[in-house]
């Protein structure tokens, strides 16, 4: 099934077209019909398989049906996002299929100066990609009106509840008419997106793709047990001997990606962290550098999991397993996107052994463990050998029996 079935304008496919996209996804398919219609939809899709253009291309071709210029602070289409780098990559892919309409897109998140933003929504922008947060900000400086909307999205509703959205998104609805379309998109379905949705939309249509919780079929998963103190190691071999394009590689802290990029510099491998200890810019820069493939590996805390579409990743290293198995979905959706290939490395330490347990029970499979083929890294040293006066040779590591009193030992007061 081609783009030209499912009801989008000769406008939007050519901008469709010209990012090099051929046909759409099932998600794709199936929901942009629907939206086209005027319906109210939630979507639920894994991660990685097109939900972003499953509504950004319906919007455009919506709002270039009957394109009014963009009234200063007055948006006619509101997507809510929870990470300052998805709304970025948002904002990218209503530029990118957008090309040959007329539609402005805004994208508004903390972490940057207020006044650009200030700037872009007195010029008038059709569309805005916010973070709750930030958004919040502008409408107590009344710089946004929200009176004019006519399409709402929540995108990856699941993470802002998550991340303590859900409160903020609230008071954003309440300033949004009540007459609109409204469209809710996530990669799993629980008890409190069902209240969020029941409150919010009108009649909706259900659209899942897959099993939750479920990773794409198009991603290779291996686990290989190793102990702590030799993971870094071990991702080095993987990068110097496996054929790496380019590699997400996530921990657990800020800080330990930090090391982990400085261990890869010191073996020659081009290596950037992003965390949020990092300035928006600085993240935005680092996030760019990847995409352009100035360097082969990112390493990357959580706080990148949803926010990171970069095509083609080749491997996801999840250098320490993730506490929480609905995350461990997400980090390896950054590779197999879009139907291609991809490879998804997790090392597991003992102490690591009860979250891969959790993975388990959500997905349903086995984690088979293995140990890394050709890496001997993991091998326990051998202790130390001497001679002794006698000329034997003796274990250090030897228990001593002693019969009677100890010696004592001089304290060198």
């Amino acid at each position: 099934m081609g783009f030209t079935k499912v009801g989008l304008s000769e406008t939007i496919l050519q901008g469709v077209y010209a990012t090099g996209y051929s046909r759409p996804t099932e998600i794709q398919a199936r929901a942009i019909p629907v939206v086209v219609e005027g319906r109210d939809l939630i979507g639920c899709a894994p991660t990685g398989t097109g939900k972003t253009a499953a509504f950004v291309l319906p919007i455009l071709h919506i709002l270039q049906k009957t394109h009014l210029a963009g009234r200063r602070g007055h948006p006619r289409a509101l997507i809510l996002t929870p990470t300052r780098e998805l709304a970025v990559q948002i904002e990218e892919a209503i530029r990118g299929y957008g090309t040959y309409c007329s539609l402005r897109p805004l994208c508004i998140y903390g972490g940057v100066d207020i006044n650009r933003q200030l700037r872009g929504l007195q010029q008038g922008a059709d569309i805005v990609v916010a973070t709750p947060g930030r958004l919040l900000d502008h409408l107590d400086r009344r710089s946004i009106d929200l009176s004019r909307v006519e399409i709402l999205v929540l995108d990856e509703a699941d993470r802002m509840l998550d991340m303590g959205f859900i409160r903020d998104v609230r008071k954003i609805i309440a300033q949004v008419p009540t007459r609109r379309q409204t469209l809710l998109f996530s990669a799993t379905i629980s008890s409190e997106i069902q209240a969020l949705a029941k409150g919010v939309l009108h009649d909706p249509l259900l659209i899942e793709i897959g099993t939750p919780f479920t990773p794409v079929n198009t991603v290779e998963q291996e686990f290989y047990t190793i102990s702590q103190d030799v993971k870094s190691d071990l991702l080095v071999h993987v990068l110097q001997n496996e054929e790496v394009e380019t590699a997400l590689v996530f921990s657990r802290t800020k800080h330990g990606a930090d090391r982990i990029a400085r261990k890869l510099h010191r073996h020659g491998i081009q290596a950037e962290a992003i965390h949020s200890n990092r300035s928006q810019s600085q993240r935005q820069k680092t996030l760019d550098g990847f995409k352009q493939r100035r360097f082969k590996v990112l390493v990357a805390t959580d706080v990148a999991a949803r926010g990171i579409d970069v095509e083609s990743i080749s491997h996801v290293v999840n250098f320490d397993i993730p506490r929480f198995a609905e995350d461990y979905i997400h980090r390896i959706g950054r590779t197999g996107r879009a139907e291609h290939r991809g490879n998804a490395l997790t090392f597991v330490s003992a102490d690591e052994q009860k979250y891969l347990r959790k993975i388990e029970q959500m997905v349903g499979s086995r984690c088979v463990l293995k140990v890394y083929p050709g890496f001997a890294g993991d091998i326990p040293p051998k202790p130390p050998i001497t001679v002794n006066h006698l000329g034997t040779a003796t274990n250090f590591t030897k228990k001593f029996r002693f019969f009677g009193r100890r010696p004592s030992v001089p304290s060198h007061r």
